[in-house]
């Protein structure tokens, strides 16, 4: 068999929880360029059909839901739409997720909560929901998509830092459960990366100078930058595919090198 052969997903149906944009986007674009369909949801309709555009403007013909992946019969029935009218899931990315930067002494329950529900929560309502179809098919590929913060402490995440600390425990767990039905449960760990979403922190200041954060990040990450969307794409697909069919329970850190990193020295 050719070596890129490994790595293909052709005939294979991936859906990637909150799709519709920023890093599950551009994980299910490259998704879709090895030969999965991609199914996508989403909270809203406005949201699907703006992950629908932008799907389309790829050259990717996408499937969108309205879904809240924390309601347990939304997820079962979303699955079973798409086993009825496209196919079983053979792979599933829990991206979907939230931060709310709130210093611990300040946060309510109520919002400590409502990350722990998006983030790990609502990982293992999917991985059940699409368990039992894996199960029958003959194997699966479950991705996890943690953080640094799945091993790393800061200031004003103290949910965040939890919920990503449990995903990769869950994620052990998946594989521990049910590597001997062939399916393999990994992780992604993104370092920080430049989104729409982490564009304050790149902004120059009135005075021209970088961003604080922008300079303490570029001298914590051996690499010297922020990394790109796209730079989660191959460890994706590689995660997606046969290529990865003896790893389990792993959680690969796209990150420039900043857990591998004390930093410079004074």
């Amino acid at each position: 068999m050719n070596t890129m052969d490994y790595f293909s997903l052709k005939g294979k149906t991936a859906w990637v929880t909150g799709g519709a944009h920023g890093i599950g986007f551009a994980m299910a674009v490259g998704l879709a360029k090895a030969g999965a369909t991609i199914v996508f949801n989403s909270r809203t309709q406005e949201s699907v059909d703006k992950g629908l555009k932008s799907y389309e403007k790829e050259g990717v013909k996408a499937h969108g839901f309205v879904c809240d992946v924390t309601d347990e019969q939304a997820v079962q029935a979303l699955v079973q739409e798409v086993q009825d009218t496209i196919g079983v899931i053979d792979i599933l990315f829990n991206n979907a997720g939230i931060i709310k930067r709130i210093p611990m002494t300040q946060m309510s329950a109520e919002d400590f909560r409502e990350v722990v529900d998006i983030d790990l929560t609502a990982a293992f309502l999917c991985a059940k929901a699409v368990l039992p179809g894996m199960i029958e098919k003959g194997g699966g590929k479950i991705v996890n998509i943690c953080s640094m913060m799945s091993e790393l402490g800061r200031e004003t995440v103290s949910a965040y830092a939890a919920a990503k600390g449990g995903l990769k425990m869950l994620t052990k767990n998946i594989a521990s459960e049910f590597a001997d039905r062939n399916i393999q449960c990994n992780g992604i760990g993104p370092g920080y990366i430049a989104t729409p979403q982490t564009a304050p922190l790149r902004e120059k200041q009135a005075d021209g100078s970088m961003h604080p954060f922008d300079s303490f990040l570029r001298a914590r990450t051996p690499a010297g930058r922020w990394g790109e969307t796209e730079d989660l794409v191959g460890p994706a697909v590689f995660l997606a595919s046969r290529a990865s069919d003896f790893v389990n329970g792993h959680i690969l850190y796209v990150d420039g090198g900043i857990l591998a990193y004390l930093g410079k020295t004074p």
